[in-house]
């Protein structure tokens, strides 16, 4: 399968045909989400209009914690059987978690200063998503860190497989610890306990973010397979014209 994607002229393909579908796809869903999530659900019989935050910090907590998880798999995949694919998708992914990380922190705080008085605490969920972050960061950083490609790839492939520990501790945290962050409200073993005209704009815009970033990465990949063909096309060149 990888090798099968892995031909950049089938790959631009297969994508050019996928990209209008995705990004119509996503902004319909996140306007939708934004539109019930602002002006059809209700204010909170505590947080007030204050827990409209929600509709954006959930959904970009839920895909930094996901495309973490996709990252890892892409560095094992990457580790296990050195497919160049591998560690282009697990390239192109990092700075998208990143950025919604970024993002459920800085939604996070707006959120927290009305609710808590208060910025930022050092709360066992607001924590584990800070390290989430600089997980990503240090994806990053790794990954360009080495004057050998392969080695940097290696190096940012294991950080990313340790990072998965935090994952189960950004989930469950809550029931773990005493925190100020409230518990899950939507995945619950007795169903959510969540008002359902605030839990379809969330289903929207968590549903919109998903769609918004396959089609950001599947872009990522594209242009990342490209560059790679149009380097070895260079170097191929320069070795004729030394031999």
């Amino acid at each position: 399968m990888f090798d099968w994607l892995a031909n950049p002229n089938r790959f631009k393909r297969i994508t050019n045909r996928l990209e209008p579908f995705l990004i119509v796809i996503s902004i319909i869903l996140i306007t939708l989400g934004l539109y019930f999530g602002l002006f059809d659900s209700p204010k909170d019989y505590q947080q007030g209009d204050a827990v409209r935050i929600m509709y954006v910090h959930v959904p970009s907590a839920w895909l930094a914690s996901l495309l973490f998880l996709s990252l890892a798999i892409s560095c094992v995949f990457y580790l296990a059987w050195k497919h160049p694919l591998a560690d282009i998708i697990s390239s192109s992914i990092a700075p998208i978690g990143a950025m919604f990380s970024l993002l459920t922190l800085i939604t996070g705080s707006l959120w927290g200063k009305p609710m808590w008085g208060t910025w930022w605490v050092w709360d066992a969920r607001l924590t584990s998503m800070l390290v989430l972050f600089f997980f990503y960061l240090g994806y990053i950083l790794l990954s360009n860190a080495f004057e050998r490609k392969i080695d940097g790839s290696k190096s940012a492939s294991v950080l990313a497989i340790i990072g998965v520990i935090n994952l189960p501790i950004i989930k469950f945290s809550v029931d773990w610890w005493h925190t100020l962050h409230q518990p899950s409200s939507i995945l619950k073993l007795d169903g959510p306990s969540i008002d359902n005209q605030m839990l379809l704009p969330l289903i929207l815009m968590i549903t919109g973010f998903s769609v918004f970033s396959l089609y950001i990465i599947t872009i990522n990949v594209k242009t990342k397979l490209i560059e790679k063909k149009c380097e070895a096309l260079l170097l191929k060149s320069n070795l004729r014209e030394f031999v």
